[in-house]
This record gives C-alpha cells, structure tokens and sequence, in this order.
C-alpha cells in the first residue's frame, strides 16, 4: 500500500548556501501521539493500511518517506531587535510534497536533533510545546488564518533537560514553504547578489509567479509581502492572538502565521498584553503587533535594495516609500475588519469613533474581548453584569442607529458578525488542562478541546466552559519551548 507522497524538492537544490544536508537524527523509542487524518486528506496521503509502530518510525524520522530529501535551511534574524546568524537549529525540512491539484508543501520535522546551525543547542524539543503548536496551529486554520498545519507528533522515548527533565517529540509541520524574511538576510548578508537574485526568483516562482514578468520583481514582492502581512496582523487582531516572538526569522514569505512557541489569545482586553516570559519590555505585545510588522518588513526590503536600482540612493527612496505606505493600507483593512466584527455595512465618517470608544470601554472594565461580541451577537453566555453598564448600554444604542445605515438589516449584521466573531478561541486554562494531562498519557483533554476548536464559529451544545476565560487571577506566561 503507497502512501501517496510525491516529493519534488526544489529548494534542496539550491547552492550549498542555501541549506546543510542532513537526516534527522534518530531516536531510542518512537511512538506516535497524534496523527491528523484530515489533513493528511487533504494533503492526498493515506496513512490507513500503515500500522502504529511504523506510522512512528515515520513521523520520528527514523524512517524517511521515498523521494524526500533532507536538509536544514539556513536563515538569519533580528531575534527582539538583535541581528543574528541562525538556521534550523532544531528542525529538518525532509521535502516538498505536491498534491494532486498541483499544491506544493513543504514536509519538515521539529525537533529531529542537531544541525549544523543548532550552536549550544541540543536539537530536541519537548512534548508540551510540540502538542501547543498542534492545537494552536489547527485553530488558528479553523479560525480562516493563514497558518502553518501540524500533521502528526511524535514521543521521541528521550528526555531531554531544560530547566527539568522533560518528555522529547518531534512535531511534522507543514507549511507552503518555510522561507522567511531571515532567508533574505541570511542571503543579504553574504553580499553576493547572484545568491540573492536566485532566492528573489525562486521565492517568486513558489509563491507569487503573477509578477515573474515585472519590470521591476523586488519592489512588487516588497508590496505584494506588506499586502499579505497586513492581512495576517489583521486577522491576528480580529481574534485577540499575540505571536509572541515576532522575530524576522518568524515572518514567512508566504503570509502564514509560523512558530507558536509562546503564544496565546487575550482573554480580558488590554492592548499591552504580554504573555511571553521572555518579552520584558513589551516589544511584541498584542498592540505592537502591527508596529512589529512595518519593521520586518523594513528590514525586508533592506535586503533587495541593490536589486531595486544599480543607484543605492534611488533604491532606498523607492523602498522607503513603499514600507511607509504601510500604515495606510493597515489601517484601512484593520477599520474593515472592525467593521465586519460589529456588522457595519458601508463606510460612515463616525465609524471609527464608535469602535474606539467600545474598546476604550473595554480596556477600562477588564471586559473579555471575545465573549463582548458574542454578547452583541445575543449568544446565550452567562448573564454578566458588566454589560449593564450605563455606558455600555449608551454605546449600544449608538450602534443600533448605525446598525440601520446603508440598507442594513439586523439579520444581515448578525450573519456578518457569525462570519468574523468565533465563538471559541484556545482559552489558555484549557490549553494548559489538555498538555498537562497529555504529559500524563490522557490524551481525553486533548482530543476534547481539538473537537471544540475544529468549529468556532458554531454554537456548541454542552461546551459552554471553553467559552470563558480562567477564574484565576494568576498571570498567564508563556514560555519559548527551546
């Protein structure tokens, strides 16, 4: 029986500059946690006839799929600011596989043991974060994000040492490519604007062949990336997600969202919210998240400025003027979306006032951010006396008013509002229950909360306690993973 993978790897064709050849290392005892059918489906592979020992044999990498090809991709990054020569330290891309509709994914394991780029590192990673990038990523995708996928993770039968000993997995993630905006640096930073032209070309060929033929390929990628950036911040917003570790080794090329290491979802909103332990300053805090953005993608466009114009001056005006053109697009797709979340149809002068003023409500009552919508939604939630509020119930009436502008019915607002406003977000209590109890072999919790977050935009009958935040009023950290 063929499993149906269909490797055609590309981008381990490169230069040796590019990568370092290299398999997973292998592991003492592999044994498979969790297997995602559905996407396997859609990825045209059938892993049905295959039994359990070598299903993880396959998905610990100690026994690679025909026709892959392993390497480590090597990238560089502004790590919180600070430049960095880095690579897959921990992770090794064993190919691109296409589907039958012609699809091209790239096929990688995390936390498959030592690379060259690996440094004082040990090239493993535990099973708690490896099972939180599964539930995140999949929701996310349930959420209509762009996303990296998580196919299957793997238990190593390994510890490993962090600050105690932990379990070791290694998670299959799947993504249209995993070159990042670091890619580019790592490039740059070599000075030799061949290898540079051949990652511009082979970025385009991959993922934005509409402008193969432009006058002028470095500049449109430049706003063809600030287009889809905005549109993935904004999506971020929309839910109350924080990435957490926004560094330009962490901006895909693709507009996907990649690595959830310490991410979260706001429960009370609060634009500063923090959840990273490691984020002391505040740098990638839920409102910087934009902010955050303009600035890879400036460090982005450093990197193709002698392919923009052999004269250095005109190149870097021309790309100047394109990063500064990101604010007004942003805000723009981000008034829409906070349109979209209150069922406003058409534009109104008046618009933005109404949407600050309920965040700033928001903010000042420690409201959560995304039962209020389900509140205006009239989804039967607790009965929660904050929307009592005189306040609330001022604003409330500015609404309705505006709610009947523009040919507006109510139904219609409510089903725009169904569209754009989940129901279910990975409330990180829940999150935790589910790992933990996953440490301890229980996999209920986890399957459970997978099950809940698969739709989040449905009503759920009986799943109402992954409707709201946790009761404790201990601070939520997130921790890297590494």
């Amino acid at each position: 029986m063929t499993i149906g993978w269909y490797f055609n790897n590309t981008y381990s064709k490169l230069s040796e500059t590019f990568k370092e050849n290299i398999k997973p290392v292998p592991v003492t005892n592999p044994d498979l946690v969790i297997l995602n059918k559905t996407l396997a489906s859609e990825l045209d592979l059938d892993f049905s006839k295959i039994n359990k020992e070598e299903l993880s044999k396959i998905f610990s990498g100690n026994l690679l799929p025909p026709g892959s090809n392993s390497i480590a991709q090597a990238y560089a990054g502004h790590q919180f600011g600070h430049f960095t020569m880095l690579g897959d330290g921990r992770a090794v891309l064993i190919g691109e596989h296409t589907t039958r509709s012609n699809k091209k994914y790239d096929i990688q394991f995390k936390g498959s043991g030592k690379t060259a780029f690996s440094r004082n590192g040990d090239g493993r990673a535990a099973l708690g974060p490896m099972l939180r990038e599964y539930i995140i990523s999949e929701a996310m995708h349930a959420l209509r994000i762009p996303s990296t996928r998580s196919l299957a993770v793997a238990k190593t039968g390994e510890n490993i040492q962090r600050e105690k000993l932990l379990q070791g997995a290694i998670l299959t993630r799947i993504a249209s490519s995993h070159i990042r905006v670091g890619t580019f640096q790592y490039i740059a930073a070599r000075q030799k604007e061949d290898e540079l032209m051949t990652l511009l070309d082979y970025t385009i060929d991959r993922h934005y062949p509409e402008i193969k033929d432009s006058n002028n390929k470095p500049l449109d990628l430049i706003n063809l990336l600030i287009e889809r950036q905005c549109n993935l911040v904004v999506n971020w917003m929309r839910v109350g997600f924080i990435h957490g570790v926004m560094n330009t080794d962490n901006m895909a090329i693709s507009g996907e969202t990649i690595d959830y290491g310490p991410c979260a979802f706001m429960d009370t909103y609060d634009p500063k919210t923090v959840f990273s332990s490691i984020d002391q300053t505040g740098r990638y805090a839920y409102c910087n998240q934009p902010v955050i953005t303009k600035w890879n993608l400036a460090r982005f466009a450093e990197c193709l400025i002698p392919l923009i114009n052999k004269d250095q001056e005109k190149a870097i005006k021309i790309a100047t003027e394109s990063i500064n053109s990101f604010e007004k697009i942003y805000e723009e797709k981000w008034m829409n979306m906070m349109r979209d979340k209150l069922g406003l149809f058409g534009l109104d002068d008046k618009d933005k006032f109404l949407i600050l003023d309920l965040l700033t409500w928001m903010h000042e009552k420690k409201a959560d951010y995304t039962n209020t919508f389900c509140h205006l939604m009239n989804i039967d939630l607790k009965k929660v006396e904050l929307y009592n509020d005189k306040d609330f119930i001022n604003w409330k009436k500015r609404w309705e008013d505006r709610l009947l502008k523009n040919n507006g019915t109510l139904e219609k607002s409510i089903e725009l509002m169904r569209n754009n406003n989940p129901l279910f977000i990975p409330r990180n209590h829940k999150v935790e229950e589910a790992l933990e109890a996953a440490e301890q072999n229980d996999l209920k919790p986890f399957n459970k909360i997978l099950e809940v977050l698969e739709k989040p935009y449905d009503k759920q009958e009986e799943k109402e306690d992954y409707q709201y935040p946790s009761i404790s009023d201990e601070k939520y950290q997130t921790f890297c993973g590494t």
